[in-house]
């Protein structure tokens, strides 16, 4: 016999399938009637103001009805799942609000780099293409991800199926190993 909360995540993962297979509004609507102010006292109670909240429960729910189908009911409840993504969500909108505004951009005409600039640039970049290319490519794939796709470690967990704390190491041990190919 299932208890209450077994039954109830069960209900739960029933609404995401039905989302997933059929974009199912009337089980969209109840997930969203149910974890939406769930979600938001979640990320106000972990500090959060009342705007960021509400900014990251909207994107949250929107990613439940987007990504349905990555959900795996074998590696975590439903709520588990949906609050995971509350936290990466309020932890990507901390970042966004940390990172420094872009200096003023010049007006008019800018000098020319010297030749020697543009020549230790050149050989620079190629240096580092060639640093990229010969990391394994576990760690090849998430760099290029993260920094030339411009995902963050979240975006690149729910691409990739990857466990965030994987994409972190190896994103941290590529870098490691750039940074001693660069010297």
């Amino acid at each position: 016999m299932t208890n209450g909360r077994e039954k109830e995540n069960e209900d739960w993962v029933a609404c995401i399938a039905r989302i997933r297979d059929a974009q199912d509004q009337a089980a969209f609507a109840e997930l969203f009637h149910h974890f939406a102010p769930r979600v938001k006292a979640f990320l106000m109670r972990s500090g959060a103001d009342a705007s960021m909240a509400e900014e990251c429960t909207q994107d949250v729910m929107a990613t439940l009805w987007q990504k349905a189908h990555l959900f795996d009911p074998s590696r975590a409840s439903a709520a588990t799942w949906i609050f995971t993504i509350a936290r990466n969500r309020k932890i990507d909108a901390i970042r966004k609000q940390k990172r420094p505004e872009p200096e003023d951009l010049p007006w008019g005409p800018e000098s020319e780099p010297d030749q020697a600039d543009i020549l230790a640039l050149q050989q620079e970049s190629e240096h580092l293409g060639k640093a990229i290319s010969a990391l394994p490519d576990k760690q090849r794939i998430l760099i290029e991800q993260a920094y030339f796709g411009d995902l963050s470690h979240s975006e690149i967990a729910e691409q990739t199926g990857l466990p965030l704390g994987t994409i972190k190491s190896r994103i941290r041990l590529a870098l490691d190993r750039l940074r001693h190919a660069m010297k």
